[in-house]
């Protein structure tokens, strides 16, 4: 059964050739990117996903934080210029969005409910992953590429102090987003029989 739904998610990719050449005002990619997330479900509608929306000089920010903390860990000459090749192509879009997680409101949770306690930080990934599907996918429907990275923990301190981030907001992801240079590579799928049962 076809669906407009289904055809828009297979829409999302990861797409790594980013560039800046966007018609949309920041205003307007914001407030794409909140709805989004305001509209995406929680556990107990903790709310738990914060999201800081970066563009310009900010944005690149984040990728030259990323860059001086790989530096520190990535020895070999010739591995750092790959790397630097890579977070050079996040650095050419037009913008990135930090999610986090609020942590105070997930211990708050566990003490209200600690029958759940073990649950609530499992919760919480899935809240934000639910959210960081819902933004990557309303992104793809305006023609604007993007792909989930993940440098935290090596990068939350220096985050966290450049954009003066509450202390109880913990990073989990980075998006780069902005224009499509180049299309994503086909995608290969494992077998249906492998992954899903069909139960009448």
């Amino acid at each position: 059964m076809e669906s407009a739904f289904n055809q828009l998610t297979a829409q999302r990719r990861s797409i790594y050739a980013l560039g800046d050449q966007l018609t949309n005002s920041p205003e307007e990619i914001y407030d794409l990117i909140i709805t989004a997330i305001k509209n995406s479900p929680t556990a107990f509608n903790s709310q738990t996903v914060r999201a800081v929306v970066l563009f310009g000089k900010s944005s690149d920010k984040v990728w030259d934080i990323v860059e001086a903390a790989l530096k520190e860990v990535v020895k070999d000459p010739q591995a750092f210029a790959k790397t630097q090749q890579k977070i050079a192509s996040f650095r050419a879009g037009f913008g990135t969005i930090l999610f986090l997680t609020e942590t105070d409101t997930v211990h708050e949770l566990e003490k209200q409910f600690p029958a759940y306690a073990d649950n609530f930080a499992d919760w919480a990934e899935q809240g934000i992953g639910g959210a960081q599907q819902a933004v990557w996918t309303a992104l793809a429907e305006q023609q604007i590429g993007a792909s989930l990275q993940h440098y935290n923990p090596l990068i939350d301190d220096a985050i966290h102090q450049a954009f003066d981030l509450p202390d109880s907001w913990q990073l989990r992801a980075e998006m780069p987003f902005g224009s499509i240079e180049a299309s994503a590579d086909n995608k290969d799928f494992l077998n249906d029989g492998e992954k899903f049962k069909l139960i009448k």
